[in-house]
C-alpha cells in the first residue's frame, strides 16, 4: 500500500541506477490499527495460537493457524514492539506477543522457530532485559543451529533435506540472533547456509537471481525446480543479504541483494517485471512461460519489504543525498 501511493510512477530503472530509488509518499491511510486489531481478533486464548481462515461469515475455520502462521503473527508483534513510536499501538501488540509467545516453543518447523525469532530479536532490541523471551529465543535459536549442523553435509549445506520455501528467513534468523548475541558458531552457520542457499539461486549462465521454484522444490540429490518462481523468495534474500552485509562488511552481500532485489525489475529468467507500476502490487510469481497476472497480498508486501530495506541501504549509504522518486 505504501508504494501505490507513488501515484503515476514508472518502472523503477534498473538499467544504470542501481543506486537510485525514490522517496514513498507516506501520506497513505494509517491502516496499522485495522490489522493489529485483525491479529487480536485472530488470537485464540483458549490454547495461544493464531488462528488463519476466517469465513465470509466471520467464522474462524479452525482453532489453530498453521506453525508458519504462528510465527509470521510474532515477527509481526515484534517488530511493531522494537521499531513503532505510537504507545497505543505498541502497548495492545505488547499484550498479545505476551500471551501468544510461549506457544512458539510447541512448533519444530524451521519456518516458523525462524519467523518467531525475527520477532523476538526485534523485541529484545527494545526490552533486553526480558529473560522470559531471552529463554524462549535461546531455546528457538539453538534449535535451529542443532537442526542446520545435523543435516549438512559438504554438498548440502541446509536444515533440512528439501529447500522449500522461504528459505532465506532461516539463516537470516541465524544471523539477527546470533550478531546479537555475539555468538560465532551461530553467525557462522547462518552466512555458510546462506552463501550455498544463494549459490544455489543463480542462474548458471547469467547468473541472475532464480529462487528454487514451487513445483517441485529442491531435493537433496535430485534437480532443483525452475518454476513457479514466487517474490517471497526474492524478498527473503534481499533481507538476508543485507544482514549478512551489515555483519561482514563484505561487499559482494550488497552485491547478491540487489541481484536479488533486481528479480522484481525483470533481471529474472523471462525478463518481465513483477513489480506493476500501474497499480503499485506486485505479480504472483513466474510460471515457465509468463508472469502470474494476479497480485496478491503476499507477492505485494514481499515487494514492498524488499523496497523499502534497499530504499533504507540508499539513504545509509547516501545520506546527504534526495533520494529521486523510481521513475
Amino acid at each position: 500500500m505504501l508504494l501505490a501511493q507513488l501515484g503515476n510512477s514508472n518502472d523503477i530503472d534498473n538499467d544504470n541506477n542501481k543506486d537510485r530509488f525514490g522517496q514513498a509518499n507516506l501520506a497513505a491511510p494509517d491502516f496499522s490499527r485495522r490489522y493489529l486489531s485483525f491479529l487480536e481478533h485472530a488470537f485464540n486464548p483458549a490454547n495461544g495460537r493464531f488462528r488463519n481462515f476466517l469465513s465470509y461469515d466471520r467464522q474462524w475455520n479452525e482453532p489453530a493457524g498453521s506453525e508458519d502462521c504462528h510465527g509470521r503473527a510474532l515477527w509481526s508483534l515484534g517488530t511493531v514492539l522494537g521499531r513503532s513510536d505510537n504507545q497505543g499501538l505498541r502497548s495492545a501488540a505488547g499484550r498479545l506477543f505476551e500471551f501468544s509467545l510461549p506457544a512458539a516453543l510447541e512448533s519444530y518447523s524451521p519456518r516458523a522457530g525462524a519467523y518467531a525469532l525475527l520477532g523476538i530479536q526485534e523485541y529484545l532490541n527494545s526490552y533486553p532485559g526480558d529473560r522470559d523471551a531471552q529463554k524462549i529465543r535461546s531455546v528457538l535459536s539453538r534449535r535451529l543451529l542443532e537442526m542446520y549442523e545435523s543435516i549438512r553435509r559438504p554438498d548440502w549445506k541446509w536444515f533440512e533435506d528439501v529447500v522449500a520455501y522461504g528459505n532465506a528467513r532461516l539463516p537470516q534468523a541465524m544471523l539477527v540472533v546470533g550478531s546479537a548475541g555475539s555468538d560465532e558458531r551461530m553467525v557462522s552457520g547462518g552466512l555458510e547456509a546462506l552463501d550455498w542457499l544463494m549459490q544455489a539461486q543463480r542462474c548458471e549462465t547469467n547468473h541472475h537471481f532464480v529462487p528454487i521454484g514451487s513445483q517441485g522444490f529442491y531435493h537433496q540429490g535430485g534437480e532443483k525446480a525452475r518454476f513457479d518462481q514466487q517474490p517471497i523468495e526474492a524478498a527473503g534474500a534481499v533481507s538476508a543479504c543485507l544482514e549478512a552485509y551489515r555483519i561482514t562488511g563484505d561487499g559482494r552481500w550488497r552485491s547478491e541483494a540487489w541481484s536479488a532485489f533486481n528479480w522484481f525489475l525483470g533481471d529474472n529468467d523471462l525478463q518481465l517485471p513483477l513489480y506493476d507500476s500501474a497499480t503499485g502490487g506486485c505479480r504472483d510469481g513466474l510460471h515457465p512461460e509468463r508472469a502470474n497476472q494476479n497480485q496478491g497480498a503476499e507477492s505485494t508486501l514481499s515487494f514492498l519489504m524488499a523496497w523499502l530495506e534497499m530504499n533504507s541501504l540508499q539513504k545509509s549509504e547516501r545520506p546527504t543525498e534526495r533520494l529521486e522518486d523510481p521513475s
